[in-house]
């Protein structure tokens, strides 16, 4: 299992790292260069809504098809959530007829709702554990 983790690598600035050598840096919204935590989640939630839908979407468009999901959503800073996320796949279709085009939204939306596991997550809710481990004494 890939293991991952993130370094304090300044003032609310980080970097996310992960054991397969991946890297992604983190930060608040006034650090340049930076995605905040809340941008990761909608980043998470887009291209795991992407890879979902690849294989049908390729099926249909071809294998080199163009896409971009959009995803947005203010937050609830009093709550400090995002109540709503809006994801918006742009891809060209117009070679369908109106017939294949609702087809393949329903195929895709299927494959979004079976196997996304950052969607599923979302709408389910997870439990979330956090614990601080004193290194002091190594």
């Amino acid at each position: 299992m890939t293991e991952l983790w993130v370094e304090r690598t300044g003032v609310r600035r980080y970097t996310g790292r992960s054991s397969r050598g991946a890297e992604v840096l983190v930060g608040s919204e006034d650090v340049e260069g930076v995605f905040t935590p809340g941008e990761l989640l909608k980043i998470a939630l887009a291209a795991c809504s992407g890879m979902a839908s690849d294989q049908p979407l390729r099926r249909r468009l071809g294998d080199d098809y163009d896409t971009t999901i959009r995803v947005s959503g203010p937050p609830d800073r009093e709550h400090e959530v995002y109540p709503l996320l809006e994801e918006v796949l742009e891809a060209d279709l117009s070679a369908l007829s109106d017939d294949e085009k609702a087809r393949l939204l329903t195929v895709v939306e299927r494959a979004i709702d079976q196997v996304c596991t950052v969607g599923r997550t979302l709408k389910q809710g997870t439990k979330v554990t956090f614990e601080v481990k004193d290194l002091g004494g190594k």
